[in-house]
């Protein structure tokens, strides 16, 4: 073989098992599926709210929604966020009718109907807190893929480790994407009014 192709036939050998190799990666941690087919977020549900209405993934349609996945118990990320949407939809006005905003409990053994309402009379009143069965909880749970784990303390008691996104789901309920609350509320808002 000539000197000169010889290192190009090298090059070329290599580079095409780095490709080989990094497809056969990719393949094996699922990356490929992603590509070809997004994972689905959300699904059919019913829970009850504050009030003790039922809500099911079907009252997601014809409205923007925002989905936020916490605890009443929350120390900290919790009701900032819920504050921070608050502030979202109040600088809305009266398009804040137009979308709909939830707070589904991951922990449902102790946040209750009684519980959530009493905690959400902090917040902004378009916000509705959503629980349910433990058994119910843990299905919404994996149809949105939300992590949340049980975290006991040293006095017997417990915290929840929870994913802390707040999702946005298109008018049709279809998950958009994660919704960003780092910028001025007004600025949030007028991104989320382009989903009315």
């Amino acid at each position: 073989m000539d000197r000169t192709i010889r290192p190009l036939v090298i090059v070329a050998a290599f580079g095409a098992s780095l490709v080989i190799g990094l497809l056969v990666v990719l393949w094996a941690m699922g990356g490929l599926r992603s590509v070809t087919a997004p994972a689905a977020i959300g699904g059919p549900f019913q829970l009850t709210d504050q009030s003790g209405q039922t809500v099911t993934d079907q009252s997601l349609k014809g409205r923007p929604t925002l989905i936020f996945f916490g605890y009443t118990h929350c120390p900290d990320v919790c009701p900032t966020t819920l504050f921070e949407m608050s502030e979202v939809l109040k600088a809305m006005g009266a398009d804040a009718d137009r979308v709909n905003a939830y707070f589904v409990s991951v922990d449902p053994e102790r946040d209750d109907v009684g519980t959530i309402k009493s905690y959400l009379s902090s917040f902004d009143p378009h916000l509705k807190g959503l629980t349910g069965p433990p058994a119910t909880v843990a299905d919404v749970l994996r149809e949105y893929r939300v992590y949340a784990r049980k975290v006991p303390s040293k006095d017997g008691d417990y915290t929840m480790d929870h994913t802390a996104l707040i999702y946005l789901m298109d008018r049709d309920g279809r998950f958009v994407s994660p919704f960003n609350l780092n910028r001025k509320p007004e600025e949030a808002a007028t991104d989320l009014k382009r989903y009315l």
